[in-house]
C-alpha cells in the first residue's frame, strides 16, 4: 500500500438540516477535512442520484440541487459551487469500463447527499469534484466489485466519498420527541460495524446480503441510502485498518455511522 494513498469514505449524512447545524456529526466531518491528505480531487457516489445505468457528472461548473423540500429559506440560499471536472469524469469511464458509464453534461450537479457533507470538510469549494450515480438494476454484489474498481483511485491523489445511511427508514421516524433508536435499527447498525473487516468470497460478505438480517429490510426498505457504503468496502485492500468517525441514530431510525478506509 502506498503511503501517500488516499482514504476512502462513507459518510451517514441524514438530515439536510446539518449543512446549518453544528453537532457531533458535522464536526466530525470538518475535523476530517482539516485533518486528512488534502485530495485533488473528489469523487463522490451519493444516494440520490439512484439511476438507471450509471452516471457521472462531466460539467465544468456543476450546479448545487436543492433535493428536498420544507425547510428553511437558509438551507435553499446555500450553494456549493465546487468546479468540476470533465477530465476525471472521463477519466472514469475508462476506469469502470465494461460497465457503460454515461457522461451527465447538463443534466444533473452536486444534490445534498454529496454537497450537504463536503461543505463541512471542505468549505472553500475549491477542490474539482465529480459525482457517479447508484445504478438501481445492479445487486449488491455488483456495487461492490464497481469499489474494487474504483480503488486505483486513492492511488493517484482522489478520494472517494460515498454519501448515505446504513439505517434509513422515514416511515418509522420519531419526529418530534423521543429520539431513542428502535431496537432493529440499532441491531442492524451493530451488524453492519461487526462485519466492516469481512474477508471472503464477495458473494457471501454478510454485507453484500444485508437483507438476510433480521433488520435489513426494516432498516433498508429501500437500497438507494445503503448500497453507498459497499463501494467504500471494495476500495479496502484486506489489510488497511478501518476506522469509524463517528456513530449514532438519530429519530430512531437513522443512522449517523461513517466509516474510513485507511
Amino acid at each position: 500500500m502506498s503511503s501517500s494513498r488516499m482514504p476512502a469514505l462513507f459518510l451517514g449524512h441524514g438530515s439536510p438540516m446539518n449543512v446549518l447545524e453544528d453537532n457531533v456529526y458535522t464536526r466530525a466531518w470538518r475535523h476530517l477535512g482539516d485533518t486528512l491528505p488534502r485530495p485533488k480531487a473528489v469523487v463522490v457516489i451519493s444516494a440520490h442520484w439512484f439511476t438507471r445505468g450509471t452516471g457521472v457528472t462531466a460539467m465544468e461548473s456543476p450546479k448545487t440541487i436543492h433535493d428536498f423540500g420544507g425547510f428553511p429559506q437558509a438551507l435553499y440560499d446555500t450553494h456549493y459551487p465546487a468546479p468540476g471536472s470533465p477530465e476525471l469524469a472521463q477519466h472514469l469511464v475508462d476506469l469502470l469500463a465494461p460497465a457503460p458509464v454515461a457522461l451527465d453534461k447538463e443534466a444533473w450537479g452536486f444534490d445534498h447527499g454529496s454537497w450537504g457533507v463536503l461543505i463541512k470538510m471542505y468549505p472553500d469549494a475549491d477542490i474539482p469534484m465529480v459525482q457517479l450515480s447508484i445504478d438501481s438494476t445492479k445487486p449488491p454484489v455488483w456495487h461492490l466489485e464497481m469499489g474494487r474498481k474504483l480503488a486505483r483511485l486513492r492511488d493517484e491523489g482522489i478520494m472517494v466519498i460515498a454519501s448515505g445511511n446504513v439505517v434509513h427508514n422515514l416511515r418509522t421516524a420519531r419526529w418530534h420527541g423521543e429520539n431513542t433508536p428502535y431496537p432493529w435499527a440499532t441491531s442492524f447498525n451493530e451488524f453492519v460495524k461487526a462485519n466492516l473487516n469481512w474477508q471472503g468470497d464477495a458473494q457471501a460478505h454478510p454485507l453484500v446480503n444485508y437483507l438476510e438480517h433480521e433488520g435489513g429490510q426494516l432498516s433498508n426498505p429501500t437500497p438507494d441510502h445503503y448500497l453507498p457504503l459497499l463501494y467504500v468496502l471494495g476500495m479496502w485492500d484486506g489489510q488497511e485498518p478501518i476506522t469509524l468517525p463517528v456513530d449514532g441514530i438519530e429519530m430512531g431510525s437513522l443512522s449517523m455511522l461513517s466509516v474510513q478506509i485507511g
